[in-house]
């Protein structure tokens, strides 16, 4: 049994909000992966929901009319790789998703709810930030626009106010088209455990695929929140293609990072992962992308 105060089930968006205003205090339940596991510990016995999980309006993955990915945040890990459009466009975010858990988890799972936790180790939000992805939030009152680069405000906090509701992201055009990815995921086990470190890069090449146009890396678990190593992708923007490329990458990456130590890894063994994890990833997504070295 879950010791619930009250739980409501809304049948649409609208009645939804409504209830997230009338219940500022309450949860919202998505895929509920993390809050009943929570609530049957005792860690939330008590609080009010409000299960989201009936409103199919907010699944499902699509393209919009000017090209930006619309992603619903009810969609399931699952769905996220199976769907041809990501496998398509963003087949870097099907693999990162698909390393969540177990397969019981990833059915259930919701996108949405990955990043609405607001912790670092979660495996779509380095992708997520990698791809400049931008957040739909509603209220009663409206819609808000935040870009995901702006949206965790330390571990496990989110700019997602009391009477809101996460209801879309969306990857703009000019963020996935002609680039190529790699998720690097280092944990404990090779199955069903949370990231040590998660490094997630993408890259666009020249026509030639000898030079770096863009690339963007982001990492999970090298600080409080998922964070873009900045410092990185400006080195790598106009290099050439070589063995130099990835050195430069590694040695950038460490600059805008801060690992902590804790009972899965020490500050510098993370340290020493990111340096790593940038280098692989970097080289993967290159030759993905058509790059030779």
């Amino acid at each position: 049994m879950y010791d619930f105060e009250k739980i409501y089930q809304p049948k649409t968006i609208e009645q939804a909000l409504k209830l997230k205003a009338e219940h500022p205090e309450a949860l919202i339940l998505a895929g509920g992966s993390d809050i009943l596991i929570k609530t049957r510990s005792g860690k939330l016995a008590g609080s009010t929901v409000i299960s989201i999980y009936g409103l199919d309006e907010l699944r499902g993955v699509c393209i919009e009319d000017d090209g930006t990915i619309l992603i619903r945040p009810l969609t399931s890990f699952s769905h996220i790789t199976a769907n041809p459009i990501i496998a398509k466009y963003i087949p870097v975010l099907g693999e990162a998703v698909d390393q969540v858990g177990g397969p019981q988890i990833r059915n259930i799972g919701t996108i949405g709810g990955n990043i609405c936790n607001g912790v670092t180790s979660a495996d779509s939000a380095s992708t997520l930030k990698a791809y400049d992805a931008v957040l739909e939030i509603a209220s009663v009152d409206g819609i808000r626009i935040l870009p995901y680069a702006e949206f965790n405000l330390g571990p496990g906090k989110v700019d997602l106010h009391p009477n809101e509701i996460l209801t879309g992201i969306r990857i703009p055009k000019d963020s996935y088209e002609n680039t190529y990815g790699q998720y690097i995921k280092y944990s404990q086990r090779n199955a069903m455990d949370i990231a040590t470190l998660g490094c997630s890069v993408n890259v666009r090449l020249s026509a030639d695929c000898k030079t770096v146009e863009r690339l963007r890396i982001a990492f999970g678990v090298a600080a409080p929140t998922p964070i873009r190593a900045l410092s990185a992708e400006k080195a790598a923007t106009g290099a050439q293609v070589n063995e130099s490329l990835m050195e430069t990458v590694a040695s950038n990456a460490i600059l805008d990072v801060n690992p902590r130590t804790s009972w899965r890894a020490s500050k510098e063994f993370r340290m020493q992962l990111i340096s790593e994890l940038s280098r692989r990833a970097t080289r993967a997504a290159v030759e993905k992308a058509g790059g030779k070295f």
